[in-house]
Formats: structure tokens, C-alpha cells, sequence
């Protein structure tokens, strides 16, 4: 399956984009294919290796997931940062922190080209929520320009300002 993620109607205006991102599973494992294509030269990305502050990856240009499970108002949440640094996040109801032991590393795979930036992602069956049932996701993506201005990018946005937690974002169910 391939979906197409849309900017914000407050995201800055700093370059022609189009973001998707295809999902399927394989052997248990959840794997993502995010495609940003545009004038990816515009964008701060940041480096392999950048020492970046993993608890504020999506301060940055990173891909980001959410997940939950369909009926349950806990969610967790992935950060990836083309630094090749990841951060996992757990929630037991909107923005609640709740406790949870770190999932196994994702298997990150960037690409970078003129024009393109890529990321696959394959996570753990252990990664997603635990339960039975369909998931219901939120992809997301921030894109940071060279200016400090920034562009959020979703499936679909709640209204008012960008808010990648509200249940409203989580807008694909995935049987998968």
C-alpha cells in the first residue's frame, strides 16, 4: 500500500515537495518506504553520525510513525532522523507518557540523491502495540528549511496548529 502525506496549511512555503510513503509486511516485520522527492537542497538535513539530542529528533527534518492499536487510546510513536538516530515513545492516552521498555532497533536504510531523500524502515513484530486487531497509524514527516522555518507533513491534520498526536492524525487502518 502507498499513501501520500500532505503539508500543513502553516507549514512554510520553501520549495516544491511530494512525500509517500508505501507499508506492507514481511515475515511479521512492519517495513516502511518513505519517498520525499523536490528540492530536497532547500532542506537542513542533517547528517549521517550528527550528534542530534535524541529526545528532540522531530526539533529537525525526521520521518516519523504512530501507531495504535484500533479501540485503544494509548500509541506509540517513532522518530527517524536522517542522522541514522532514532527515538521511541510511548503513550497511554493523548500526549500521557507512559513507561515502557525500548523496542528493538529499527533496520534504517537512507538514501539521498539530487532531488530525493529516502528511508526504509523495517521494524519488529515486538515494536508494534500488543493486542489483537487493525492498527491505526499517523505518518508523518518534518521538513526543516536552511532558514529555520518548518513544513509538517501528514496523512491528515486536525484542525489548528500542527499536532502529529491527535487522534484525528491516525487516519490509515492497516489490517496487514
Amino acid at each position: 500500500m502507498r499513501v501520500a502525506l500532505h503539508p500543513h496549511p502553516e507549514s512554510a512555503a520553501f520549495g516544491e515537495f511530494a512525500l509517500e510513503v508505501e507499508l506492507e509486511r514481511q515475515d511479521g516485520a512492519f517495513v516502511l518506504g518513505y519517498t520525499l522527492r523536490g528540492e530536497v537542497e532547500r532542506l537542513r538535513v542533517p547528517d549521517a553520525g550528527a550528534p542530534l539530542p535524541p529526545q528532540r529528533l522531530w526539533e529537525h527534518t525526521c520521518f516519523e510513525l504512530f501507531l495504535a492499536r484500533e479501540g485503544s487510546s494509548g500509541y506509540r510513536e517513532f522518530n527517524f532522523s536522517p542522522s541514522g538516530q532514532w527515538a521511541f515513545y510511548r503513550f497511554s492516552a493523548y500526549r500521557e507518557p507512559a513507561p515502557a521498555p525500548r523496542p528493538p532497533a529499527p533496520r534504517l536504510r537512507w538514501q539521498r540523491a539530487p532531488g530525493r531523500l529516502g528511508l526504509r524502515v523495517r521494524l519488529a513484530p515486538e515494536s508494534l502495540p500488543a493486542g489483537e486487531g487493525a492498527l491505526r497509524l499517523g505518518l508523518t514527516a518534518v521538513l526543516e528549511g536552511h532558514g529555520g522555518e518548518f513544513s509538517w507533513w501528514a496523512l491528515a491534520h486536525p484542525p489548528g496548529r500542527p499536532d502529529f498526536h491527535a487522534p484525528e492524525g491516525f487516519a490509515l487502518r492497516w489490517e496487514g
